[in-house]
């Protein structure tokens, strides 16, 4: 699913009555209010839905694979999602 059809399906089944755009910007806030979680607290959580954590990962010997030259991967962080049990019943 896009961002696209993710406003366009919320714009057809709201009754606040908000425009395609309007609804984009609630889109927009709800993913950057997450980001913004993630980032200062390292975790956020919905209930029935997941937890988004940031997770580190070490620095660790890798090869070029274009020339199989060994290289140095530098230590560096990512975000990880595990979903709720509730969530993953309706899978």
């Amino acid at each position: 699913m896009t961002k696209q059809e993710l406003v366009n399906i919320i714009s057809k089944n709201n009754s606040w009555g908000l425009t395609k755009k309007a609804t984009g910007e609630v889109v927009d806030a709800v993913f950057a209010s997450i980001r913004k979680a993630v980032k200062k607290e390292r975790r956020f959580s919905y209930p029935g839905f997941g937890t988004w954590t940031v997770r580190t990962r070490k620095a660790r010997n890798g090869r070029n694979p274009q020339t199989g030259q060994p290289i140095r991967i530098k230590a560096s962080k990512t975000v990880g999602f595990r979903p709720a049990k509730e969530f993953k019943k309706k899978l």
